[in-house]
């Protein structure tokens, strides 16, 4: 067991990375390769299943190739995932019958207001822990049903099988034996009771969804199949959502310990143990793991935008050439000039407001705006956003948080960091290695295997920096004040 590694496959909603963890909980290799969105139509957002498959398992491929390791030197596969998108392929042929709808995706927003409409509400809040909303997977699988050619018919035959990435990437890699995910993914798709565990017939019965087409539900830490690969039978031993992961992967295995990763999107988890603490104030109540890997429960806040929003500066409004560059540009902004605000609501407000009809917007612009005011401005917002869930979170927890842990791509900007300090007037720690989502994966595959206990993966963890408060707490409320008021003009932008 001493010369075996784990590999852990993190597939996120812009790429797909390969990573080799070894016995002492390092990470010793890794490969990643960004892959296409694609935007059919405003709101839409879908990725192509082959794509992400092809993708992933060429990373797979990459990092032992760099690493001169065999698939007989791999002990167990953990994976984790961009949770809620969809994906729908036929039985017989493994072939998709469409493109994946990515979680950011709106259009079953008229669906959603439909099931409102209907009064589903309390009945999905109290049985899932999650609102109606169309980030969540329900509503794309009736939408899949319904407007894709084929579809029900496929279902009717026994042929369909939908799951999140976790589901579609268990079936490639077992050769089409395995339909299953874990606890933590299908506790995201608005058709699981967390406090049963199970998939609700009251649920699938409104939406019309058979339960023939969704996977078998497994824990996190439990035997999800096996690939071959090379003459090596390597067994899948870990599984979770990406941001669950991520929790693990920080070592929050008690009630109170709390995370947030900067990433396409913005997630802040707080373990609350083996209670399932219903939200009184826009957060969800979720699924998590507890330190056997076996379920727990968190609340959480979900911020759509985050990371995606530097892309989006890259990519759409060529104010960046590389996200590294964010940093720089909104350092050279003084902190007495006047206060721009952004507002990322590119796909809607996500926790504690979800508002499908928001969209972004940039206020405070002057002649005098430049490139560094946006870019700096854009920064801010994501640490708006996480004061936004942070505030809703202590009061549904009735804690008052120490610290926060932080991951993600985006905690490498020490700019965000900072001001995030700032903001919420508590620590902000950042661990040696950012990359915590994917390490949560590697540890729950090898603590089923014994390879590690939670002690010894809290001793593992090692503090790159701690980011200490340091703003005045006047034009931190005023730096507040005007960040609500502008989301405030943001709200209900599109008409349902």
């Amino acid at each position: 067991m001493k010369e075996k590694y784990i590999l852990a496959l993190d597939q996120g909603t812009s790429s797909s990375r390969a990573v080799l963890v070894d016995v002492s909980g390092a990470i010793v290799g890794q490969a990643q390769r960004e892959f296409t969105q694609i935007f059919p139509r405003p709101g839409w957002v879908e990725h192509d299943p082959q794509e992400i498959w092809q993708s992933q398992w060429e990373m797979c491929q990459k990092v032992t190739r760099e690493a001169g390791i065999e698939p007989s030197d791999i002990a167990a596969i953990g994976i984790t995932n961009q949770r809620e998108t969809t994906v729908a392929w036929d039985a017989l042929t493994g072939e998709p019958v469409c493109n994946a709808i990515v979680w950011q995706d709106k259009r079953t927003a008229p669906l959603c207001e439909r099931l409102k409409a209907q009064g589903l509400e309390p009945l999905v809040r109290k049985r899932t822990g999650l609102l109606i909303d169309s980030y969540f997977s329900a509503t794309k699988i009736r939408w899949i049903l319904d407007e894709v050619p084929g579809a029900a018919a496929k279902a009717a035959q026994g042929r369909l099988r939908v799951g999140t990435v976790d589901s579609w990437l268990i079936w490639n890699l077992t050769g089409g034996k395995q339909h299953v995910t874990d606890l933590t993914n299908a506790s995201r798709t608005m058709l699981l009771d967390i406090h049963t565990k199970e998939w609700d017939e009251e649920l699938l019965r409104h939406l019309d969804i058979p339960l023939s087409v969704l996977p078998a539900v497994q824990p996190s830490a439990a035997a999800f199949g096996t690939l071959a690969w090379k003459g090596a039978s390597i067994p899948i031993r870990g599984v979770a959502g990406d941001q669950q992961s991520a929790l693990f992967g920080q070592a929050c295995f008690e009630a109170g310990m709390a995370k947030n990763t900067y990433g396409t999107g913005c997630f802040m988890l707080m373990h609350t143990g083996a209670d399932a603490r219903p939200s009184q104030h826009g957060l969800l109540t979720t699924i998590a793991c507890d330190p056997a890997g076996q379920p727990a429960y968190a609340l959480e806040g979900s911020i759509f935008i985050a990371g995606a929003a530097i892309q989006w500066l890259r990519d759409g409004l060529h104010l960046l050439d590389d996200a590294r560059d964010s940093e720089y540009f909104a350092s050279k902004v003084a902190d007495d000039e006047d206060e721009v605000i952004v507002v990322p609501a590119l796909s809607g407000l996500g926790a504690p407001h979800w508002d499908m009809y928001a969209r972004g917007a940039i206020f405070g612009l002057t002649r005098d705006t430049s490139r560094d005011h946006i870019v700096r401005s854009t920064l801010q917002s994501l640490a708006f956003q996480t004061r936004d869930v942070l505030e809703a979170m202590e009061q549904d927890a009735g804690l008052s948080l120490s610290v926060l842990k932080v991951d993600g791509g985006a905690s490498a900007n020490n700019y965000l960091m900072q001001f995030q300090a700032d903001m919420l007037s508590v620590p902000v720690e950042r661990p040696a290695d950012i990359e915590t989502t994917a390490l949560g994966a590697a540890y729950l595959a090898g603590t089923g295997l014994g390879m590690w206990t939670a002690e010894s993966l809290a001793e593992a963890r090692q503090i790159d920096k701690v980011f200490e408060p340091a703003m005045d707490p006047f034009r931190r409320a005023s730096l507040y004040k005007n960040w609500r008021k502008a989301v405030g003009r943001s709200r209900a932008w599109i008409e349902p």
